[in-house]
């Protein structure tokens, strides 16, 4: 295909605006003009003409360069690939308009093998933005990946070249959400010293009133009170961006994946701890719970149900207290899957929360989906609450909201997860109990169960667990008792001779001991005797 490079003058003449071109007076200075090149590519292919074109060279040597690079391009493709042919010319077609860096030879070639993209433009953000558009999950999903997508990956590594991202990168982005955690931490101590501050000056006087304005003033210029990202957060923010470039090699956009590489803090999970008479004394003294995750022993959970026990949503407490169902699901249980007779009840779906919206969703995984059954005072349990709800159901008549659904509002209508929350909150509070979550109530099931020594599988599969192994890890909290006689069980194993002299003296000493009292006791009745015969 013709190609060629040439000089060209971009003097204008000053009256008409129009190129002198081979008639401007310096054209022939050595400096004066540039050079450019022009490449015939293969035609489109309704057969319309195209060329690559790029001037502004300062020597013919540079302009020759390019336009080698640009025919060594096009040689890469075979005259019988009719297909490559026209994905290298829009390569170099694209690459002219936007007066993009011309592509490199080996690089090119790789792409091509690979049948991938032949110009890797695209950037972060914009991979990012065709990724969630084509995802099909439920809306609290969408709306997660949107905050990380928006809030951290944008902002630190949407401008990058999708083709060139590296490890390093991400090691940036982490170290910066550090460092802005710094920061917020810094802003937000410096707003709660003005707010403790203003809270501390009188309102009378007119000084008193000047410092108060002027902290107010200072007040609206600090930035709010934000949280932290936690190591939580951050680990989501890479499987986010993980998934996202796994989809992109899948696609053949890229070949190598930096999330799965990069290195961040993890995350220590908090451990549950079992609400001791002795961590209940402290917690009354200070008001600290010993960790965010806190299980009620068997005693504090009965006080718990027995203080409920008038409430509407007692049915609801007491199913998740004793069979361990999400917040979600046992305000999405429905009646249909409810079968008492044979005291069972069937998980198929879940109330969700996005922000403050509610939705109706299938269980998050395959496990989710499963047969819980239930005791003959559960099913009681269960039984009053319909008859309470039919009851209801006639009260309000045709407006009625037939949701279908065993926990509802008074009307019949969806209950809100997070306000079902906040009530559990309240009773807790009213009950004077130590503070659990109402999710720890659900804890507090698998706890139990684990303590009656029921089957770990068992204990997995009644909380919709896909691996025992979870629930080893996160629900086996261990309840005073069972932990003291597993203690005593251990020990008794294992024969020690200390352990059989201090038993001998110990039992010495107590035989001596019923010795003496007995001593004693003679003494008494001979007394007793003597006095009886002086008498």
């Amino acid at each position: 295909m013709k190609g060629s490079t040439y000089r060209r003058c971009s003097c204008r003449d000053p009256k008409t605006g129009k190129e002198l071109g081979t008639s401007c007076p310096k054209r022939n200075s050595r400096n004066h003009c540039t050079y450019s090149i022009r490449q015939e590519l293969p035609p489109h292919e309704d057969g319309s003409r195209r060329s690559f074109a790029r001037g502004g060279y300062t020597n013919a040597k540079a302009a020759q360069a390019d336009l080698d690079h640009v025919r060594a391009l096009l040689g890469l493709v075979e005259a019988d690939d009719p297909e490559g042919i026209q994905l290298v010319a829009e390569m170099l077609a694209e690459v002219s308009g936007e007066k993009l860096p011309l592509p490199d030879v080996e690089e090119t070639r790789r792409r091509l093998k690979a049948g991938q993209d032949l110009v890797g433009s695209l950037t972060v953000a914009e991979w990012l933005d065709r990724w969630l558009a084509g995802k099909r999950i439920r809306r609290s999903g969408i709306s997660r990946y949107e905050t990380d997508i928006r809030v951290h990956l944008k902002p630190h590594i949407g401008h990058r070249r999708l083709d060139r991202l590296r490890v390093s990168h991400l090691s940036e982005m982490f170290t910066a959400i550090a460092d802005g955690n710094a920061e917020v931490l810094e802003q937000n101590a410096q707003r709660r010293a003005a707010v403790d501050e203003l809270a501390t000056i009188p309102w009378k006087g007119a000084e008193n009133r000047a410092r108060r304005k002027a902290l107010k003033v200072a007040l609206d210029a600090m930035p709010a009170f934000r949280r932290v990202t936690g190591p939580a957060t951050r680990q989501h923010v890479k499987a986010t961006l993980r998934a996202s470039l796994n989809d992109a090699i899948g696609q053949q956009i890229i070949t190598f994946n930096p999330a799965a590489h990069v290195e961040i803090d993890p995350v220590r999970k908090p451990k549950a701890l079992v609400w001791t008479d002795e961590r209940v004394a402290k917690w009354e003294q200070t008001g600290e719970k010993p960790s965010p995750v806190m299980v009620w022993t068997p005693e504090q959970t009965g006080a718990f149900l027995d203080f409920v026990a008038e409430d509407r949503l007692y049915a609801m407490w007491h199913l998740i207290a004793f069979r361990g169902l999400r917040r979600g699901e046992a305000c999405g249980q429905p009646w249909s899957e409810t079968n008492l007779d044979r005291h069972s009840l069937t998980v198929t779906g879940q109330l969700v929360q996005d922000g403050w919206e509610i939705e109706a969703s299938e269980p998050k995984t395959d496990s989710g989906f499963r047969v819980v059954a239930l005791d003959d005072d559960t099913v009681g349990v269960l039984e009053r609450h319909r008859k309470q709800q039919q009851a209801d159901h006639a009260e309000w008549g045709s407006a009625w909201v037939n949701t279908g659904l065993v926990f509802t509002q008074e009307d019949g209508s969806w209950l809100h997860p997070g306000k079902v929350t906040d009530l559990f909150e309240r009773l807790v509070a009213a009950s004077g109990l130590p503070p659990i979550r109402l999710h720890d109530l659900r804890h507090g099931a698998a706890t139990l169960m684990l303590a009656a020594d029921i089957d770990i599988k068992i204990v997995s599969d009644t909380l919709g667990h896909s691996d025992t192994r979870i629930t080893r890890d996160i629900y086996q909290s261990v309840l005073p008792h069972v932990g003291k006689s597993a203690a005593e069980a251990t020990a008794k194993l294992v024969p020690l001779q200390r352990k059989s002299e201090e038993d001998k003296a110990r039992k010495a000493a107590e035989k001596a001991k019923r010795a003496e009292k007995a001593k004693g006791k003679g003494k008494k009745k001979s007394k007793a005797k003597k006095a009886a015969r002086k008498g």
